[in-house]
């Protein structure tokens, strides 16, 4: 990922990966447990070409599913206010617990004008994410 910000974080999850890989592709539930996001739909499943929308922090987003191997890998992006983000997820079960690795980029006019701010903002936001996943997960 070749963007001016980039966020590359992991966290293992004490749940069966069919949980985790549930809680976090299915969009239209993201609201129940992200109290980040305000909303999320999705129409069908999270298939290559699939747009979904969500809205957070304020920020109304369209992203297009890109990638998907179901329980492994999903890879989404696009377009919104001015930043170009691509977001790539990796799940693998180890020894009973999940390994969840999430990496970030975000480009545009709004990131090049202030490449730290966003860096600090995508990092807590994507550190948040994944507290809740596996909080969630493991509550489950």
């Amino acid at each position: 990922m070749n963007a001016p910000v980039v966020v590359s974080l992991d966290i293992v999850i004490d749940a069966p990966l069919e949980r985790v890989w549930q809680l976090h592709t299915d969009v239209n539930a993201w609201p129940s447990w992200q109290s980040d996001i305000t909303s999320a739909s999705a129409e069908g499943p999270l298939v290559p070409g699939a747009v979904f929308h969500w809205s957070t922090f304020g920020l109304d987003i369209a992203s297009t599913v890109q990638e998907v191997e179901p329980g492994v890998r999903i890879l989404w992006g696009g377009p919104a206010h001015g930043i170009t983000g691509l977001h790539l997820w990796t799940f693998r079960e180890e020894d009973g617990v999940v390994h969840v690795h999430t990496e970030e980029s975000w480009d545009g006019e709004p990131v090049r004008a202030d490449v730290e701010g966003m860096q600090a903002a995508l990092e807590a936001s994507l550190t948040s994410w994944l507290a809740r996943l596996k909080e969630t997960a493991e509550m489950s």
